[in-house]
Parts: C-alpha cells; sequence; structure tokens
C-alpha cells in the first residue's frame, strides 16, 4: 500500500528505545512516559534517546509510524489474498478483528495518541490524520473498484463501520464488532452495487 513513509533503519540501541517507547507509549499513555523512564527500561541512557531521535516528539512520530506500517502490513497479508474488491473490502474487517484480538487491547494507537496530544502542531497528531485519510481512502479505491455507485461517499461510509468497531470492541465490550461491521458492509456493497 502507498502512502506511507516506511521507517528508516535503526541501530540496535535506537530499536530498543523505539520498541519500549511503542509498549510505554500504548499501555500508559504519552503524556504519562518520561523519556527516563524510556531510557531506563531500554538500557540507555537519556542522551542515547536525544541522539536518535532529537525529541520526545519526533520519538512519539517513530511510534506512531512504526504502528502504522505493522497495521498496513498486517492488513495487506489479510487482503493479499482476496480476488474481488468487495472480497478485499470483507477482508479489512476480518483484519480488524484479528488485529484487534492481538494489538488492540487500549484501542486505536492513532485515536489515543490524537485525543492525547492537545497542541495542534504537534507532529504526531498529523501521523494520526494521515492515518485515517489513508484509510478512508482505501476503502474509496476499493469501492470504485468494485463499480460502487457513489464510491467517495460509500468509502467514508466503510470507513466510519470500521473506526465504530474499534470503539465498539474497546469501550463497550462487544467481542466480535469488526464481523458485525463487515456484515453490515457486505450489505452496503450490495446496495452500492459492489458485486461478490
Amino acid at each position: 500500500m502507498a502512502g506511507i513513509t516506511r521507517e528508516p533503519r535503526l541501530t540496535p540501541a535506537a530499536r530498543r528505545v523505539l520498541d519500549v517507547a511503542t509498549d510505554l507509549f500504548y499501555t500508559r499513555g504519552i503524556n504519562t512516559v518520561g523519556m527516563e523512564l524510556v531510557a531506563e527500561r531500554a538500557g540507555v541512557t537519556k542522551k542515547t534517546i536525544y541522539d536518535r531521535f532529537g525529541s520526545k516528539q519526533r520519538l512519539v512520530v517513530a511510534y506512531l509510524r512504526a504502528r502504522d506500517t505493522r497495521w498496513r502490513d498486517f492488513l495487506d497479508t489479510h487482503m493479499d489474498p482476496a480476488a474481488s474488491p468487495r472480497a478485499r473490502i470483507g477482508a479489512t474487517f476480518e483484519a480488524l478483528d484479528a488485529w484487534m484480538r492481538q494489538e488492540n487491547q487500549r484501542g486505536c494507537a492513532m485515536v489515543n495518541a490524537y485525543a492525547e496530544l492537545s497542541d495542534p502542531e504537534h507532529p504526531g497528531r498529523t501521523v494520526a490524520e494521515e492515518q485515517k485519510r489513508w484509510l478512508r481512502d482505501l476503502y474509496t479505491d476499493l469501492a470504485r473498484e468494485g463499480g460502487a455507485t457513489g464510491p467517495e461517499a460509500l468509502g467514508e461510509v466503510l470507513a466510519m463501520l470500521h473506526e465504530g468497531a474499534v470503539v465498539a470492541r474497546n469501550v463497550t465490550g462487544v467481542a466480535d464488532a469488526a464481523l458485525t461491521a463487515r456484515a453490515a458492509a457486505d450489505t452496503l456493497l450490495t446496495t452500492n452495487g459492489v458485486g461478490a
């Protein structure tokens, strides 16, 4: 999938820092995790973190980009075997179900970061916005490829179903929310002329 800046090669120390920061930022929250804790858990000095990433802000961006890369790679592996645009759309919801069971115990990392990063100029917010636009565009492109009537509107609705499934699972505990969203998407695809 296009549209993501791939993670640069990291030194072993930088990789440890990013791995630790990824776990801490996701499980504890970005604003509650200080660089001292990241350094301690990664077995490096704070100077090493700043040498490799420059600032906490840039470390947050690296965390979000790495998480997004993992999600897109995960999604690709689920979509690749699907032959038709309609099957690929269905595969996105199946991938979401599997991802939430394995990787998403605290909800969407992008949404969580966006809510935490109150400064509208924080580059982490830009990463989150880009990821959500990419998802909407993915659905729009697949709807267009499938011959949908009004692919832009359908892409928006499919993205909302996707995001709603994340909230339903993580906030209200609906374990099969992504599969419920998939069934709703299937109805919409039929209504909008996307063939099997």
